[in-house]
Order: C-alpha cells, then sequence, then structure tokens
C-alpha cells in the first residue's frame, strides 16, 4: 500500500513562487524505485502532466507551459518529491498532484502511474 501526501498549496500573486511537497509512505514501496510526476488539473480542464523525473533523478522532463519556471526535484532519503514553482501565473491555477510510475525512467502518460495523491490546491491571482 502506498501512501503519497502532498503539502505546500496555497494562494500566491502572480510572479511569487511555491515549493509543493509530496511525501510517500508504504512498507513495501519502494520509492526509489519509480519515477515520480506531478500533474495539475483546473476546473472544467483534463488532468495534465506538468513535471516527471526517473527513479534516480537523472532525468526530468517538464511540460512545455512550466519550463524554466518549474523545477522537479527528489530526495530518495526522504522519499519525498518536490516541484518549485516560480514565476508563477494565474494559468498555473490548479489542484496539484504527485503520482508514482512503475516505469523507473518515468512517463508523460497519467496511465503509466500507479498511485495518486490527493492533491494540494495552488491558487495564483493576477
Amino acid at each position: 500500500q502506498v501512501q503519497l501526501v502532498e503539502s505546500g498549496g496555497g494562494l500566491v500573486q502572480a510572479g511569487g513562487s511555491l515549493r509543493l511537497s509530496c511525501a510517500a509512505s508504504g512498507r513495501t514501496f519502494a520509492f526509489n524505485s519509480y519515477a515520480m510526476g506531478w500533474f495539475r488539473q483546473a476546473p472544467g480542464k483534463e488532468r495534465e502532466f506538468v513535471a516527471g523525473t526517473s527513479w534516480s533523478g537523472r532525468t526530468t522532463e517538464y511540460a512545455d507551459s512550466v519550463k524554466g519556471r518549474f523545477t522537479i526535484s527528489r530526495d530518495n532519503a526522504k522519499k519525498t518529491v518536490y516541484l518549485q514553482m516560480n514565476s508563477l501565473k494565474p494559468e498555473d491555477t490548479a489542484v496539484y498532484y504527485c503520482a508514482a510510475c512503475r516505469i523507473p525512467v518515468g512517463s508523460t502518460d497519467y496511465r503509466s502511474y500507479d498511485s495518486w495523491g490527493q492533491g494540494t490546491q495552488v491558487t495564483v491571482s493576477s
């Protein structure tokens, strides 16, 4: 059983920054064997890939809309993945979810992700 718990969301003005965290737990969950990803879903829109990191953290991938502004990282010792979000825009407003991917190198396809957190709300005001 894997549990993913996000934190760090909130309300921020455009141009501001937030850092999301996702802590993983589970007796049999080998965190350092899974790629991790961040997705988001805005009201009335489909869930979309934001950023992903391979099991080692050496490979990362970003949606074009967040490249240069967001940075994903992970600490395997702490079983935690982070999303540093800078230069936030109103269009970044969404519920952000972290997820664990059974493919070690990662994927942008949500169907490759086995476990999901409950989400954390990010609201960017103009």
